[in-house]
């Protein structure tokens, strides 16, 4: 005789993780599972809604799962960049001064060009401020006296 599946309900002490039955019939060290399996795959290429629909198909879950499961990727991205942006931001100086270097090596006046523009949009230094300190040079011609 075959046993009849059991199915806890939400609140029965039975179920998994402490009466709470998660995504119906995944525990949520699952659920976690797949959505960093997501995380890990975004820098594939693909667009967000390729990834999500690709992440459909190979979860075997359904467009409104993986879409919650993209929310949560997205969460975790913020969290990445709010705790890494200092950093970056050092690491990306760093890069320009090495490659204006490089480029100033190599004669390559037009790439230093646009990297020290790069550097002086960092620093706050804009068109605005730029103008400001440029002194202005105006001429007028004034018309001719007539003769008496």
């Amino acid at each position: 005789m075959a046993q009849a599946y059991y199915r806890p309900d939400e609140d029965s002490p039975n179920a998994p993780l402490g009466g709470k039955v998660c995504g119906k019939r995944n525990p949520d060290a699952v659920i976690e599972a797949r959505r960093q399996r997501l995380y890990s795959r975004q820098l594939e290429g693909l667009t967000t809604r390729q990834l999500v629909l690709d992440h459909a198909t190979k979860e075997n879950i359904g467009l409104d799962t993986a879409w919650r499961d993209w929310g949560r990727v997205k969460e975790w991205n913020d969290e990445d960049w709010e705790k890494d942006r200092e950093k970056m931001i050092s690491r990306l100086q760093g890069m320009r001064m090495r490659l204006f270097n490089k480029a100033m090596k190599r004669g390559q006046l037009q790439t230093a060009a646009q990297i020290l523009d790069s550097l002086g949009k960092v620093l706050g230094e804009s068109e605005e401020t730029i103008n400001l300190n440029t002194p202005s040079l105006s001429i007028s011609v004034e018309g001719k006296k007539k003769s008496s």
